[in-house]
């Protein structure tokens, strides 16, 4: 049975196109097509070379790489494991890594950076604990796993089965949705960074076809003074049917809206209006106070609050208004 202190993923290409590859070489490979980075010890040294060949890339996407390249060449170690996954058969070749990094372009030459592996079998995905399926789900093309990970798939390599007690169907199903819970606050973390960047004229925008989607008709107001209200929404998208609702947008991240913010847009109410006020920077607790004793009904909004509705909404937004935060839809099994 091997036992190892540490153990990497490091990815076949999408869709696992150099399995067989890494398989039948007896090799993980990595790597851009920016030539030999033996002599180079540092991040900051792999990221200057990659920003000098993809002088297009963004700052976070050589940061990445940068780091993945590193570890390949400087912190796997011989003797640590190593897996690499076909999706196809959603089978997980386990093996240990026998060389240091060696530059070899003709072998992979887009993965030019590779180390010899003795291969040591599979395991299948179905052999592995719910918590163990997570972690190698990790997108990045190298990373190193946790512990318990590393001694689940050892213990599946060795032909051990699980205790019976542990593959209960309940019990995965509750380690599922904990799973999915987790996926779903980092998402509204992620939207909630994207809105954030957006500028003041594009959040009106924003949340304009936001109301849209939920059946209003909007009119913007323009740029200048506009007496407390960005937004007029309303069925006939003029303000003269009920319910007619004013809106007020601040986009200003750092700064939460108080008393006196909701008391004079409060002022400049009719007294049939409905009022939503939106900040990005949230709300004192004197301004929640405000508005629950203002003279019209007003709702007030934070970041979080939008995000929530917008995630809600989505699918009956208009193009121009997904364009302003591009969502994937993702599928979860029930």
């Amino acid at each position: 049975m091997m036992v190892v202190q540490k153990m990497w993923m490091v990815r076949a290409e999408k869709g696992g196109r150099l399995f067989d590859q890494f398989k039948e070489d007896g090799i993980v490979a990595l790597g851009l097509p920016i030539g030999s980075i033996e002599k180079l010890t540092t991040r900051q040294e792999i990221s200057a070379l990659i920003h000098t060949h993809m002088p297009s890339w963004s700052t976070g996407k050589v940061s990445i790489w940068a780091g993945m390249l590193h570890r390949f060449q400087n912190e796997i170690c011989i003797g640590d494991g190593v897996v690499t996954y076909n999706p196809a058969s959603r089978r997980y070749a386990v093996g240990q890594i026998i060389s240091n990094c060696e530059f070899n372009p003709v072998l992979i030459p887009e993965d030019p950076l590779v180390r010899k592996v003795k291969w040591l079998g599979e395991v299948t995905r179905d052999d592995l604990l719910v918590a163990t399926k997570n972690s190698l789900g990790a997108i990045s093309t190298l990373f190193k796993l946790p512990v318990e990970a590393v001694e689940d798939i050892e213990r599946a390599l060795s032909g051990k089965q699980l205790a019976e007690k542990l593959v209960d169907v309940d019990e995965q199903a509750s380690e599922e949705e904990e799973i999915l819970k987790d996926i779903e606050s980092k998402s509204i973390e992620f939207i909630k960074d994207r809105v954030n960047r957006l500028d003041w004229e594009e959040m009106q925008e924003l949340v304009a076809g936001l109301l849209r989607a939920m059946g209003y008709k909007t009119r913007i107001s323009p740029a200048g003074p506009d007496r407390g209200k960005d937004i007029i929404a309303s069925p006939d998208g003029f303000g003269f049917e009920n319910p007619r609702i004013v809106v007020e947008v601040k986009h200003r991240s750092k700064t939460a809206m108080g008393a006196q913010e909701i008391r004079s847009f409060l002022g400049g109410r009719h007294k049939d209006d409905k009022g939503l006020y939106v900040s990005t920077g949230g709300f004192s607790k004197d301004a929640y106070y405000e508005a629950e004793r203002g003279n019209i009904p007003l709702t007030l909004m934070n970041l979080n609050d939008l995000v929530e509705a917008i995630v809600e909404w989505y699918e009956q937004m208009d193009v121009e208004t997904q364009r302003l935060v591009p969502l994937r839809k993702m599928y979860w099994p029930v």
